[in-house]
């Protein structure tokens, strides 16, 4: 009966610890593509339309995850890969307007 207590509590431990982890990550992926796009209107190589256009997505990402963590429970397995997958994808966004010559 002890095995099986401490068990369940190492595990929900780690369950917890997962996702402050990702938590965490998230967090420090969006300040970095927050970062890279500031540094694209420092150099000068996104224009202002694009750099709207990223910011609009950027706080579109950052409403859904908010939304989801008021849904209860964290985010489920299902909310972060939407999550990821929203920030792999802004994150091409950002270094294809960033490369392609239209800023400068």
């Amino acid at each position: 009966m002890k095995i099986a207590s401490i068990a369940a509590v190492v595990s929900l431990g780690l369950a917890l610890s997962g996702t402050t982890a990702f938590a965490q990550n998230l967090n420090k992926r969006e300040a970095r593509q927050q970062h890279r796009i500031a540094e694209g209107i420092e150099n000068g190589s996104l224009t202002p339309k694009e750099t709207a256009r990223l910011e609009r997505q950027e706080a579109r990402i950052k409403e859904l995850q908010a939304k989801d963590r008021e849904s209860g429970g964290g985010l489920s397995a299902k909310e972060r890969e939407e999550l990821n997958h929203l920030l792999n994808s802004e994150s091409h966004k950002i270094y294809v307007a960033k490369h392609n010559g239209a800023g400068k």
